[in-house]
């Protein structure tokens, strides 16, 4: 696919979100800032279901894996052990001509990728942490960061999970929760922004098992993907190098999905060793030693970490959902409509009465009170039945119900199923078992009819 013709995708995608409330700008009556976006109606419902899919998957599943929600400040020492104030940076190059800051990993040759100047700066570090005080007083003392992972709230608070919850090695944890980077050149609508959300687990083992575990974990993270109704020839593994691995990491792997802006990371699985629960024992003086009650050995645990971002799935599953094709009834005229599970879909039906007239409004509404105890639902009576139906297709929806005149003789509605476009009638009664029944069976590309 031609680059023009990628950038023209991403470009309708990006549309789609703010029509149809996925994503809007940040602050964007006052012109908006730079790569900082909110969540919309449906944005926030089809993000909601991905972290609900992945607690599910991550901790419901499971006896061997705790939930936490850590504090986004944490003091100060956490991100001197963890490497953060030394390690976690980026060279920074600014043009003296456009005044453009660049990552100088960005900078082919010695030319401004945006103006063309040669007037560049020498690279210098710049640390990607958000500083802030904490108190009234702003002074060296006080200095506070916003988190850049969540990963260290989890492994300051091993040990108490550990107790608390009578877990014994191997056993993980596992977060979601915000994350913030000072990103020199963020981009790429929402897959790098300077606010982001993470699904972290920090998985803690015994040495001599760890290589065994971070396979386990490399195909436990890419089943789940596919889970979501990814198309699988879209992702692919991407190993680390010598030179791309982390301070901390003994080997890595990146989950990538094949975004129209390039093949972009989803996910990490990393292999970290017992780096951090070492330096965490070298900075705050707690023994944080594992010791065996039947072997009665003691040893730092290893850790396997798989860190995905809410945002980045949330861009692919649109992305992978996005679809134009050519009208059933009239192939002249397209029809949008995001092709993604039902399981993740912000709304999950929406009822409509085919006129407003003759009590089906009335009928609808009931149908929609009655569907809204175990979905999202849309009621929508304005315009045309097919132009509620577009407006569904575009937002995703897998059912439409629409109230007609047989309705008020035999308590039957048509059903209409996104992607094939089948209608057929059922009961009022039998539409939640349909529902239901489709979200648990469905299959790329396959209707149930």
């Amino acid at each position: 696919m031609a680059k023009d013709e990628k950038s023209r995708i991403m470009n309708e995608i990006v549309s789609l979100c703010k029509r149809r409330g996925f994503v809007f700008q940040s602050s964007e009556i006052y012109g908006g800032i730079n790569s900082c976006w909110d969540f919309g109606p449906l944005g926030v419902e089809l993000k909601n279901n991905i972290k609900r899919d992945w607690w599910r998957e991550m901790v419901q599943l499971r006896d061997d894996v705790e939930g936490l929600d850590a504090a986004i400040l944490m003091h100060p020492k956490v991100w001197e052990a963890s490497g953060h104030i030394s390690e976690f940076t980026d060279p920074l190059v600014e043009c003296l001509n456009c005044h453009r800051r660049f990552r100088a990993d960005e900078i082919s040759g010695d030319k401004c990728p945006v103006c063309g100047s040669d007037k560049l700066t020498e690279p210098k570090m710049f640390n990607l942490m958000f500083k802030t005080f904490i108190g009234p007083v702003e002074s060296d003392e006080n200095v506070i960061y916003l988190r850049p992972e969540t990963a260290q709230g989890i492994y300051v608070n091993y040990q108490n999970v550990m107790t608390t919850m009578r877990q014994k090695i191997p056993f993980g944890i596992a977060q979601i929760g915000k994350a913030f980077r000072n990103e020199i050149s963020p981009g790429n609508f929402i897959f790098r922004s300077r606010e982001f959300e993470q699904m972290e687990m920090q998985f803690f083992v015994h040495p001599d098992d760890a290589e065994r575990w971070f396979e386990y974990w490399r195909q436990q993270r890419w089943n789940w993907y596919l889970s979501l109704g990814i198309d699988g020839g879209k992702i692919h593994w991407h190993q680390h190098g010598p030179d791309e691995l982390a301070h901390y990491a003994k080997d890595a792997y990146d989950i990538e999905f094949d975004f129209p802006f390039g093949r972009k990371e989803l996910e990490g699985v990393h292999n970290r060793g017992d780096f951090d629960l070492s330096r965490h024992k070298e900075f705050s003086g707690k023994n944080l030693e594992y010791s065996d009650n039947v072997s009665g050995e003691k040893y730092i645990p290893y850790i396997i970490e798989t860190s995905g971002g809410v945002d980045r799935c949330a861009l692919a599953v649109l992305v992978d959902a996005y679809t134009v094709e050519p009208e059933k009834s009239n192939p002249q005229k397209m029809r949008t409509v995001l092709k993604m599970h039902p399981r993740l879909s912000p709304i999950k039906v929406g009822v409509f009465p085919l006129v407003k007239k003759e009590g089906m409004p009335e009928i609808a509404r009931e149908i929609a009170q009655e569907l809204r105890k175990k979905f999202m639902v849309f009621y929508d009576e304005k315009d045309s039945i097919g132009r509620r139906y577009r407006r569904q297709d575009e937002a995703g929806t897998p059912f439409c119900v629409t109230v007609d005149g047989q309705t008020l003789q035999d308590n039957t509605v048509t059903i209409r199923e996104r992607d094939t476009l089948i209608q057929v009638r059922t009961k009022i009664d039998e539409i939640a078992p349909m529902i239901e029944k489709y979200i648990e069976n469905w299959e790329r590309d396959k209707g149930i009819f």
